[in-house]
């Protein structure tokens, strides 16, 4: 039987969401119908550790938006290796349609993983161009879905919102691992999320102001990469301002996130805009008890409340109630762990969301890339080709 080459593009392998989707579709394909390949159009990062080995690699390290020898190269490894399903994530969406206009038989999927969605405008019209030459588009939520139906004039069976998922993290052995962390057992409060506008630090950071005063042992980690930007700066004075040095801990960019989940009682996420958070799925392997706000599919996540507890965004008060409730009851907190752990493995485990992905790969093949409508131009046209080229990379596609 012959199998289907299909390749993930992803610019970095940073440990952000987008790039573990990535990484965890091209370790989850079954190898009796696929042929797996993973491409970074920029850099490494810690997540090729996780990448199996049979999975074929394609480092295109560019340094530039428009970077025509990145272009020549990923197109010359479609042909070679024969790969007929180039799956694009996030803002690589450009570069690998570049690339597909060079190497005509591969089809392009794109996965939208657009956190901000809740908060900001994309140029609809810029993506328009990029989409012209997709057979079909994945989105992490239903609002993402939308977006491309309306604004990008995609055909309704062409868009397919398929749930972010997670991995079963160890076995027996690695449960009984414990990292040691700051705070006590039973007052661990954890957040995962990389130091992001959208992820609203700042919301939770003012929420432990209220947090401390009620349950002074409370202590909260956070489990990102961080940097010196002015978006990790404000976050660090906001600590400052309000005395928190000893109840907030930075612990970067971590290899054994399930093990830190493990050692803490409570995983939160103060977002303002969010798709499908994987985190909020990994508290729920680690059977953690939730807190989020409801945006993106965070409700949906939490089966509306009746697997964790869902706040208003933008709104310390209430997530500070939250999580005074959940540290005063050990037991309501293993209660909705154990929900929350049930749903993610039925409803976000790989079998299922990989299903999904394989019928989405199996509408690809059947179809080329088509014209939505009078108004768009050919695939083929010098004009598409001009337009996605110009726009690989720029300033309104970085940073999903």
């Amino acid at each position: 039987m012959k199998t289907t080459g299909v390749m993930q593009v992803v610019d970095t392998l940073e440990t952000g969401g987008a790039e573990r989707v990535a990484v965890n579709i091209a370790n989850f394909l079954p190898r009796g119908r696929y042929r797996s390949y993973m491409c970074t159009t920029r850099r490494e990062g810690p997540l090729e550790e996780l990448l199996a080995a049979d999975v074929g690699r394609l480092r295109l390290r560019r340094r530039r938006r428009f970077d025509a020898k990145a272009i020549g190269r990923m197109a010359k490894f479609i042909r070679t290796n024969d790969i007929q399903i180039v799956h694009a994530h996030g803002a690589s969406l450009f570069l690998a349609v570049a690339a597909s206009l060079k190497a005509r038989d591969a089809r392009v999927i794109w996965h939208d993983h657009f956190g901000r969605c809740g908060t900001e405008e994309r140029p609809a019209w810029l993506y328009r161009i990029a989409t012209r030459r997709v057979a079909g588009v994945i989105a992490v939520n239903e609002m993402l879905a939308e977006w491309s139906r309306a604004k990008l004039s995609i055909p309704a069976d062409r868009v397919w919102y398929v749930p972010n998922f997670v991995t079963a993290a160890g076995g027996d052995e690695m449960r009984e691992m414990r990292p040691s962390l700051p705070g006590n057992p039973g007052a661990r409060i954890v957040c995962v999320a990389n130091f992001r506008p959208q992820k609203d630090h700042v919301n939770l950071i003012r929420a432990m102001t209220i947090v401390v005063r009620r349950a002074p042992d409370a202590h909260l980690l956070l489990v990102g990469q961080t940097s010196d930007d002015p978006h990790c700066k404000a976050i660090r004075a906001e600590i400052s301002a309000h005395g928190l040095e000893q109840s907030v801990s930075f612990l970067g960019q971590r290899g054994d996130v399930p093990e830190v989940l493990r050692a803490c009682d409570i995983g939160v996420l103060a977002s303002s805009s969010e798709g499908l958070p994987l985190s909020l799925l990994e508290y729920g392997a680690a059977g953690l008890a939730a807190v989020a706000t409801r945006v993106g599919q965070c409700g949906e996540v939490l089966d509306e409340a009746k697997a964790g507890v869902l706040v208003a965004p933008s709104s310390p008060a209430d997530l500070a109630e939250a999580l005074v409730s959940l540290l005063s009851s050990a037991g309501r907190r293993m209660a909705l762990g154990a929900r929350l752990r049930e749903r993610v493995a039925s409803v976000y485990g790989a079998e299922s969301a990989m299903q999904r992905i394989c019928e989405v790969y199996d509408s690809g093949l059947t179809i080329r890339a088509r014209d939505n409508g009078a108004q768009r131009a050919p695939m083929n046209s010098s004009a598409a080709k001009r337009d996605v080229y110009q726009h690989i990379a720029s300033p309104a596609t970085k940073g999903e």
